[in-house]
């Protein structure tokens, strides 16, 4: 469906669009940034951060975390000194916007596109890239990634380059959550489509090569699978019954539907490329893995748990959990349980050089429970010791917090040396800073606290990139 004439109305502002989410335009490079407390001398890197952020306000739709524009958002450390900047993701989209000071295309669950006589014969039925969900770095690249489509690669002033292709390899392009194995430096990545195979998966050289996508058999519709896990044996791919339905949002109808009745299913996809083995239970959802590792012949898969997808499905509120499963790639057998049954959390991580291995921490988002000022936030971290089943809170007053990253102490080991890295803002200022607290005593606050000079909206997911 295309055509100027029928374009979309714009969005009225709703929770993600308002308060700690609202977008951002000003793009600054500040050195010298105000610290309170000592930046510890051995923290030496940046810390990159990606989120939706809309250019202009959006049209048709806004679905929060699946729309909006890139924006990085980098706090380069250094020396005890902390310096900022932060840059648009300029795809073709948002020049084309920028080019004309307002917005053309609508968000992702608007069927309508934009024709010839708007934006030229190139970019005519095209739909709005979103690289707007992660940033990492590999083989030297810093990419920043979109939901099943090709990243795209970022200059070292965060100017936007091009799309990556790994080699012309992979040009349909990977998902927002690659793993890359610390054991071989390879990327592992899956993309989703809606024609068949539906499903593929592929490996990442350390030269940045990427092999040809390889599909995972057994699909027969297009599903939404936002992250995945490795081992040294195993892909892990969780297949929920959230599906895709084109036809449906072409007429007005979702784009996306979850049918329970289905289950849910769980490809081990053998990293050889040898088989596939599936393990099925009962429908969950889940946003976001943990980690994932062999034991003996199972796997172990740490993961975030909705009963359904709550931002995609009508229904009561539903409070996501940590979870472990237990996978049997013999018998296909799935044995699941709660790790903590009173903690809300979200945006799980670990220190990265533990990815595919068993790892002793998990930080998340959570909730302390207080009334907050502004929906959908999280306002609190925790810690999960998998050793002890412990859990270790920071409660902040008067913060709205983001996802938080380990930044690994150069000169030990272990969970407990290093830095948690986390971007807060103050409800009540707007006012955002980042705070880094030490891993041996996290709930005892920042050893530093770096404040911004612009607020940065509530977005999603980020990496430690070591100078």
């Amino acid at each position: 469906m295309t055509g100027a004439r029928t374009a979309p109305a714009p969005v009225v502002p709703g929770p993600h669009l308002t308060g700690p989410f609202a977008p951002v335009v000003a793009e600054v490079d500040v050195a010298d940034l105000p610290v309170v407390g000592e930046l510890p001398a051995d923290l030496d890197g940046a810390y990159v951060r990606n989120g939706p952020n809309p250019r202009f306000s959006p049209l048709g739709s806004y679905v929060f975390p699946i729309d909006g524009d890139g924006m990085l958002h980098r706090v380069m450390l250094a020396e005890g000194r902390a310096r900022y900047d932060n840059r648009f993701v300029r795809t073709p989209m948002v020049r084309a916007e920028e080019e004309a000071g307002h917005a053309i295309w609508p968000g992702g669950l608007n069927a309508w596109r934009p024709g010839a006589d708007e934006v030229g014969p190139e970019l005519a039925g095209t739909r709005r890239q979103l690289p707007d969900v992660n940033v990492v770095r590999h083989h030297g690249r810093l990419l920043a990634l979109a939901e099943c489509d090709p990243p795209y690669r970022m200059g070292p002033q965060l100017e936007t380059l091009d799309q990556e292709t790994f080699g012309d390899a992979l040009p349909a392009g990977i998902c927002a959550h690659p793993k890359t194995d610390p054991r071989t430096g390879e990327m592992l990545a899956f993309s989703y489509t809606f024609e068949p195979p539906y499903l593929t998966w592929t490996t990442i050289r350390p030269d940045g090569t990427g092999t040809p996508p390889r599909p995972v058999p057994g699909i027969e519709r297009p599903s939404m699978i936002h992250d995945m896990a490795i081992t040294p044996r195993y892909v892990v791919l969780v297949v929920a019954p959230l599906y895709f339905d084109v036809a449906a949002a072409t007429t007005g109808g979702s784009l996306l539907s979850w049918l329970p009745d289905d289950g849910t299913r769980i490809a081990l996809v053998s990293r050889d490329g040898s088989r596939v083995r599936w393990c099925t239970d009962e429908a969950f959802w889940l946003w976001h893995t943990v980690n994932a590792h062999d034991q003996g012949d199972r796997v172990v898969l740490d993961y975030v748990e909705w009963a359904r997808p709550a931002e995609l499905s009508p229904g009561p509120p539903v409070q996501p959990r940590l979870a472990r499963a237990v996978l049997d790639p013999v018998t296909g057998r799935v044995t699941r349980r709660t790790l903590v049954d009173d903690l809300p959390a979200e945006f799980p991580r670990i220190d990265d050089r533990l990815l595919g291995s068993p790892h002793a921490v998990s930080a998340s988002v959570t909730r302390s429970g207080r009334a907050l000022p502004h929906p959908g936030c999280w306002d609190a971290l925790a810690w999960y010791d998998t050793r002890t089943d412990d859990v270790t809170h920071w409660t902040p007053d008067d913060l709205a917090l983001g996802e938080a990253v380990f930044a690994p102490d150069p000169r030990g080991e272990g969970p407990d040396t290093g830095w948690w890295l986390v971007l807060g803002t103050r409800f009540s200022s707007g006012e955002s800073s980042l705070f880094v607290l030490p891993a041996a005593d996290p709930a005892g606050g920042p050893v530093a606290t770096v404040g911004l000079p612009v607020r940065v909206p509530l977005g999603l997911h980020g990496s430690w990139l070591p100078a």
